[in-house]
């Protein structure tokens, strides 16, 4: 695991969504706890009020995928619940130098706050410090920057965990099943990139804790096109195979028209991401899928929750700390036909 993804996991939540409305509860002793429980609700209910103007800048990656297009549309549906926030979003960009650009342009505007998911976190490094140098508070969404000097909070998913949740709920079900040495695939997403790289350190870490390994193994682009041309490989390879985790929901679209192709129904399958169209057919319970692995596009919506927080110099309502956190990693719920019900709000167009 690189050290950016660990210093991620420091702050953990139970859930895809924080800001305003989080909870945290704690319990000690005697009662200056209950007093402090007291001041905190009154914060909560004071910080879904309507405040001080505030004009948050708003740069992603292109929507080129279902769960990037997820991201800036909800930072705007998030920022429009809020009659005092004006979001300034540029248009999604993969060009590394375009999205530098277009960041300089927000700072000029002299906006309160900027919430940033770099194309490439070490190219907008430099962007993002600026900005934190010129007094302009900026949220780090997901793909991280080089250094915490340039942000104030990073919002992000845990890659390492979604392996290993994933690694977990296929061990529950091969040792449900009483599968001693079951065959276990990987669909990963692109080798090359540090989350995919997190995302099957995880998955194996788990497998081995519970006795199992992880076997054929192919690895797409996080395309639907991807997924089915890897996954159909993947197939002819193994004859046999018990489960197998797909990084994706997006390539995963792929990744379930190759098994039907196939005509396999000997294994179960699981997903990543959270997509609606994965939710629907886990719910259904007609497909092999039948879980995924949340990385909830929410978190953008939480983004702009915090950064209106941060322009209005409030902390999280239900904290006993007076700032918002300085890290705060999503967690990556497992989605199964049993509660996928709870999770549908979050799911997102694949």
């Amino acid at each position: 695991m690189t050290e950016q993804s660990l210093h991620r996991r420091r702050f953990l939540l139970g859930g895809a969504a924080v800001g305003a409305g989080a909870l945290l509860t704690a319990c000690t002793s005697n009662e200056a706890p209950a007093q402090n429980n007291a001041a905190n609700v009154a914060n909560a209910g004071a910080n879904s009020q309507p405040g001080t103007p505030v004009t948050i800048g708003f740069s992603a990656p292109a929507a080129d995928h279902g769960w990037m297009a997820a991201i800036t549309k909800n930072a705007r549906a998030q920022a429009q619940k809020f009659s005092e926030v004006t979001l300034n979003a540029t248009e999604g960009t993969n060009d590394v130098n375009q999205q530098i650009s277009q960041v300089e342009t927000l700072i000029n505007a002299k906006v309160n706050v900027l919430v940033i998911l770099p194309f490439d976190g070490k190219a907008l490094t430099a962007v993002g410090q600026q900005a934190m140098d010129t007094g302009i508070q900026v949220i780090n969404l997901d793909r991280v920057f080089d250094t915490p000097l340039a942000y104030r909070t990073w919002i992000g998913g845990d890659n390492y965990r979604m392996g290993v949740n994933a690694g977990n709920y296929i061990a529950q079900q091969m040792k449900a099943k009483n599968i001693a040495s079951p065959v276990i695939g990987e669909v990963a997403g692109i080798d090359s990139l540090p989350l995919t790289q997190e995302r099957s350190k995880g998955f194996k870490d788990a497998l081995t804790r519970q006795g199992f390994t992880v076997g054929p193994r192919v690895a797409a682009e996080f395309t639907p096109e991807s997924g089915e041309k890897q996954t159909s490989n993947l197939l002819q390879s193994a004859s046999k195979l018990d489960a197998l985790w797909n990084h994706d929901d997006d390539q995963g679209v792929g990744v379930i028209a190759a098994i039907n192709n196939a005509n396999r129904k000997d294994f179960l399958m699981v997903g990543g991401a959270g997509s609606k169209n994965a939710m629907n057919l886990i719910k259904s319970d007609a497909e092999p899928l039948k879980a995924t692995v949340l990385y909830s596009p929410s978190m953008a919506s939480s983004a702009i929750s915090l950064a209106r927080l941060l322009g209005q110099g409030k902390g999280a309502g239900d904290f006993a700390e007076h700032e918002i956190p300085a890290e705060i990693t999503t967690y990556s719920a497992v989605v199964t036909k049993e509660n996928v019900d709870k999770y549908m709000d979050v799911g997102f167009d694949s």
